[in-house]
């Protein structure tokens, strides 16, 4: 065991390490100045603009930058509910899967445009190759959305008054080509080497050890599965997800993919401190949201390597940990760890089963997504927490008698009404959808593979990954049904979009503002105390609005499991 909690420090520490150089070569992507990539790069994005008909040096204000994103993506919409709905009459369909139900299609492509991947579907048998391929481009380009998304917020606080925030197309294609590209390329052949299939052929038969011929999917994995994580998309190519031993096979494939999954969201919040020239901030954002990650991972990693007393009191060695729903090849601690790094970021996909963790494991991951600011998406996790940035700046200006302003502008109504609001949605989203469900048992109870606190737990999961675009779920629940798939795609789409528009808006807003030269009256916020202030906010924000549920879900479920 000891072993695998250092393996675990290992992936954090190198995660951490990786990131900081990344982040500083983000910045000059961004920032158009010199990379090594250059060369290689520029033509292709010249080809891609002048095919566009775009205009990459067009400055945009942030509006029109909103138009632009909102626009491509109801697009990818459109094209991908068609092809998922005649999937099973296109070509590159080797093992003849059938065309999805409109409802499982509209769930579906919802799910990867807005970068969540909740998968009602199994996936080497629930779509086709070309609709796998199809599905990859969206976690390209739904990572690349809220990337081109936070950008339009590194440069409103670059300037010191501006009306224009940049070009989208520009921040959207180099996040693409220079980013999210390459990083693919490296991470999918460290997974082909060690053993993820990357093959067009279709099903494979096998001869089992009892003697019995099996066929087994087979697929273009290590590329989807790089920017799954990279991306922090999280969709599985196999049902299973990263558990399945085609899409990590070792324990260096788990390491790597582990890392690929922290590696962007940590480095952006490092590119908006060189790009902004506030390293300090960017080092407060990251102690903020790095103590608020090792309070959910700690107790995790401890409570999964501990185990089921339940086990232990029938006289079965448990020295392993609580093992159901996790793979031998990876252990207790591992999978722990990843529970609530995927979590956190938003990622979503899985290497063990949610439902089988311990209650208070359940209740962690659910608080990752609840709280959905540490660490983030890619893009969108510097969007999430700046909300929160917000209202501590508001709230602590009232309490000493200063001005509330960030970087020299001011924090007004206007601003303040936009960051309650998106305060507020995600919790709405979260409890109206577990509501409803719980409200309509004909439609729910049937699908539920545990009753009472367990059953709730697999709800409330459900509409939290939904609403936080994780995409992992408490796999208890048979949610491919016409309630969950409707009412799931549309707390996908505002729990998506919305908390995009917010904070966009803030930040376009607060661009034009006139520009207040920092003095000694002024709020000082890349200090720790500022930091506290950020994390008590954030603290009580979840706290208040989700501790009913959670006391009716995994911390009764806990309560009530008998202790030895």
């Amino acid at each position: 065991m000891n072993s695998e909690i250092f393996g675990v420090i290992v992936q954090f520490l190198v995660a951490i390490a990786l990131s900081i150089p990344l982040g500083n070569y983000i910045a000059k992507v961004y920032l158009n100045k010199p990379t090594f990539l250059d060369r290689l790069i520029s033509p292709i994005e010249k080809l891609l603009f002048k095919i566009s008909g775009i205009n990459s040096e067009e400055q945009m204000n942030w509006k029109q930058h909103l138009s632009a994103l909102l626009t491509i993506n109801l697009i990818w919409f459109v094209i991908g509910f068609i092809l998922l709905m005649t999937q099973g009459l296109l070509p590159f369909n080797p093992d003849k899967n059938p065309s999805m139900s409109p409802d499982l299609a509209f769930n579906t492509i919802i799910s990867f445009v807005v970068n969540c991947n909740l998968q009602h579907y199994s996936g080497e048998t629930g779509v086709s190759y070309l609709a796998q391929l199809w599905l990859m481009f969206l976690q390209f380009v739904s990572a690349a959305t809220g990337m081109a998304a936070a950008v339009t917020l590194f440069e409103a606080f670059r300037q010191k008054t501006t009306k224009t925030l940049g070009n989208f197309y520009t921040y959207f294609i180099k996040s693409i080509t220079r980013i999210l590209l390459p990083l693919c390329v490296i991470v999918s052949s460290i997974l082909i080497f060690q053993g993820t299939l990357m093959t067009f052929e279709g099903k494979d038969k096998m001869m089992t050890l009892e003697g019995n011929k099996v066929e087994v999917s087979r697929g273009p994995a290590a590329a989807f599965i790089a920017i799954k994580h990279l991306g922090t998309n999280g969709g599985g190519f196999f049902g299973t997800n990263s558990a399945h031993p085609f899409e990590n096979p070792t324990y260096i494939s788990n390491m790597t993919e582990m890392i690929a999954q922290m590696l962007i969201p940590l480095a952006m919040l490092f590119a908006f401190g060189v790009y902004t020239n506030r390293r300090k901030f960017a080092w407060m954002m990251f102690g903020v949201m790095t103590v608020g990650f090792l309070c959910l991972t700690i107790p995790n990693v401890y409570m999964e390597s501990q185990g089921n007393p339940m086990i232990e009191k029938l006289g079965i060695d448990n020295s392993l940990g609580a093992m159901e729903g996790k793979e031998v090849r990876i252990g207790s601690a591992a999978s722990g760890f990843w529970s609530i790094a995927t979590t956190v970021i938003s990622t979503g996909s899985v290497n063990s089963m949610h439902d089988s963790t311990m209650p208070l494991s359940g209740m962690n991951e659910l608080l990752a997504m609840m709280i959905n600011s540490v660490y983030g998406g890619v893009g969108v996790g510097i969007l999430n927490f700046f909300v929160f940035v917000i209202l501590a700046v508001f709230i602590s200006g009232l309490m000493v008698g200063r001005t509330p302003e960030i970087f020299g502008k001011k924090i007004e109504a206007k601003e303040m009404k936009i960051a309650m609001m998106i305060t507020l949605l995600h919790p709405f989203l979260i409890l109206v959808g577990t509501a409803l469900a719980a409200g309509i048992p004909s439609e729910t109870l049937s699908t539920l593979n545990n009753s009472s606190y367990h059953g709730f737990s697999e709800m409330l999961y459900e509409f939290t990954s939904s609403a936080a675009n994780n995409g992992s779920g408490f796999e208890g629940l048979g949610d491919n049904t016409p309630f969950w798939n409707i009412a799931t795609g549309f707390v996908l789409i505002l729990g998506r979009f919305l908390p995009i528009i917010g904070p966009v808006a803030i930040a376009g807003l607060l661009a034009k503002k006139h520009f207040v030269p920092e003095g000694s009256g002024t709020l000082a916020t890349d200090t720790a105390t500022f930091g506290s202030i950020v994390f008590a906010i954030i603290l009580i924000v979840a706290a208040l609005a989700f501790f009913p549920a959670l006391t009716l879900g995994p911390i009764a479920d806990y309560f009530s499991t008998p202790k030895f």
